[in-house]
């Protein structure tokens, strides 16, 4: 099943692509890999998902804020390449979360973006990753996720 096919199946609609707020570009692509900058949790109605993790935000909350800025960054990648079924693999997945004092379990907030990647991608979404906790994100986000993509022409 395409990556496309397995997203339809799923139900999963993906977000406009968001636009960069300063001067970068959403996506670049090099050689066979596609750099995706990084992406928060977009809200279906518009707005992001704010606030400290530990605080404000529980870790399901967060988890889900880190599936949304997934699906941020799959509309990116969409947008840049035309069509999902043109990612070979997911490389490399590095999320930022907002974190409360004391709070430490950065990655299991981080798995919401990785089980999202695969679902939608099947083993092709299965990545290498890195999550880190940080005292402040743009905007007050709750969670950021950029990621590298092998892509096919």
């Amino acid at each position: 099943m395409s990556a496309e096919e397995r997203m339809r199946a799923l139900g999963l609609e993906l977000p406009a692509p968001f636009a960069p707020v300063g001067a970068y570009v959403a996506a670049r692509r090099a050689g066979d890999q596609l750099h995706v900058s990084g992406q928060g949790p977009l809200l279906p109605g518009g707005g992001f998902v704010r606030g400290k993790v530990g605080a404000e935000l529980t870790l399901e909350q967060a988890q889900e804020a880190a599936r949304l800025a997934a699906l941020s960054a799959l509309a990116t990648m969409r947008d840049a390449l035309g069509t999902l079924d043109r990612v070979v693999a997911i490389a490399r997945v590095v999320g930022y979360v907002n974190c409360a004092p004391g709070f430490n379990a950065t990655p299991a907030v981080l798995d919401g973006c990785s089980k999202l990647l695969l679902d939608a991608l099947g083993e092709a979404g299965r990545h290498a990753r890195s999550a880190i906790g940080v005292a402040e994100l743009p905007f007050d986000i709750a969670v950021e996720v950029d990621l590298t993509a092998v892509v096919a022409d």
